[in-house]
């Protein structure tokens, strides 16, 4: 039964072959029928298509050695007055902005979150500085950005964009250009109004110009960029800071990076120079001037949008973040025409903490500074301030606590800055009192992540 059955009820070896060699030529018949009407369908032209794709040397980075980290980044604030028509139509935009990282490739994020209209962005760049605070870029950096392959982008209303990556070699601490042009009006440009760093603006499309001739127009804001990531082999996570007017610098020197988070960077630098184990971070600076912890300004959506809003967007959104440092609270005294619940604004800051835990986030808190002398100053409002950093420094709040408030007050009279330490507004500190903000921090604070419940 067995050889009967092997020997004359199966098909032949030759039927066999036969019957594979008609699939085979099926499968190549049927794909090349697809392919035609594939490509029968595709209408695009072919010269659009070349120029759509990257600049020379631009090219999408290759994978590589290395992790992406947050560079520098800014908080989206509102939207720029006088741009509500045209936004910045047929100018170039060159941000000029400060590496806290170095890396070997670099990507951008373009924010139109207080757009009304679509943003179209035809051409960008990104390329490192000839030196510092000027327009003129070194011509070998020169890169062209691409969004998705192609040169030209449209940001929607409320909505941002990342770029690809592109090959670049970005020197820590070196400045960067970072330039746009839209050919049509986009309304209300989405913009941070004090940079503390000039940049520049020029008439016409020079997006790829590497010298500062056309940029005849400066500018103490940065205008739709609000993140320069890079592929770095020195960093392995990002420190972003939340912060007010005392975190964005307002009174720190134009141009000379003083910002105390500029100086934090720096002291962790050195220290990782000097062989301290620390973690290599970089540091990224989200201070918004007048934010508070619980209040939203005007306007839908929210300018200076609180705390709590913006957490998400300004903290937690950003790259490869490792620990959080929140140094808010001020705006919520000296701005409410209502003398403020101390456990009120405590509670904001516990709900900021307890969402980083929920992402492994360790946080670190600054107490809140003097500011006898200033116009909202009341004794009131004294009372609140340190009614909070007795919670603060209870251990009720946040993993860990940077006393800056201690660091900054006068010995002689603890509700006032130090002399020294005074831009002169009593309120905000001089270059001097930033780095001693910064000489504050206790480095060892960076390490571990945050899950205590508090």
């Amino acid at each position: 039964m067995t050889r009967r059955h092997a020997e004359g009820a199966g098909p032949s070896p030759v039927w066999h072959r036969a019957v594979i060699s008609g699939l085979v030529a099926l499968i190549l018949g049927l794909s090349a029928a697809l392919y035609a009407a594939v490509t029968s369908h595709d209408t695009t032209p072919r010269d659009a298509l070349a120029d759509s794709r990257p600049h020379r040397e631009s090219a999408a980075a290759p994978a590589s050695a290395g992790t992406w980290v947050g560079s520098w980044s800014a908080s989206p604030v509102g939207g720029e007055p006088g741009t509500e028509t045209a936004g910045m139509a047929g100018r170039s935009v060159r941000n000029v902005v400060h590496a806290d990282a170095g890396g070997t490739s670099a990507r951008i994020t373009l924010s139109n979150l207080y757009g009304q209209s679509p943003l179209t962005i035809t051409h960008a760049s990104i390329a490192v500085a000839a030196g510092e605070n000027t327009a003129a870029a070194a011509v070998e950096t020169m890169r062209r950005l691409t969004f998705g392959g192609r040169a030209a982008v449209v940001v929607p209303p409320g909505g941002q964009v990342l770029s690809d990556a592109v090959r670049v070699d970005v020197p820590r601490g070196a400045d960067v250009l970072v330039t746009t042009y839209s050919p049509t009006p986009s309304g209300p440009v989405t913009y941070h109004p004090h940079a503390r760093q000039v940049s520049y603006v020029a008439q016409g499309d020079h997006t790829e110009d590497a010298t500062a001739t056309s940029y005849t127009e400066q500018t103490p804001y940065w205008r739709y960029l609000t993140a320069l990531d890079v592929l770095s082999n020195e960093s392995h996570g990002t420190v972003v800071v939340l912060g007010d007017s005392l975190t964005d610098g307002i009174t720190s020197t134009v141009g000379a990076n003083h910002r105390w988070t500029d100086v934090l960077s720096e002291r962790l630098r050195t220290a990782l120079i000097g062989g301290r184990n620390l973690p290599r971070y970089s540091v990224v600076n989200q201070g918004i001037s007048g934010n508070q912890v619980l209040a939203d300004g005007l306007g839908r959506p929210a300018e200076n949008q609180s705390g709590l809003g913006r957490f998400r967007r300004d903290a937690l959104s950003r790259t490869n973040v490792k620990v959080v440092v929140i140094d808010l609270g001020v705006n919520d005294i000296l701005r409410n025409p209502r003398l403020p619940d101390p456990n009120r604004i405590a509670e904001g800051l516990r709900t900021l903490v307890r969402q980083a835990h929920a992402r492994g986030l360790k946080v670190v808190g600054a107490t809140l500074m003097p500011f006898q002398g200033h116009p909202g100053w009341t004794p009131a409002r004294e009372a609140v301030r340190e009614q909070v950093n007795a919670q603060i420094r209870a251990g009720r709040v946040y993993d860990a606590v940077v006393d800056f408030d201690k660091a900054l007050r006068d010995p002689y009279n603890p509700r006032r800055l130090r002399s020294d330490y005074d831009s002169g507004d009593h309120l905000h500190p001089s270059d001097r009192g930033y780095r001693t903000m910064a000489e504050a921090f206790d480095l060892r604070e960076l390490k571990g992540a945050g899950l205590t419940e508090l």
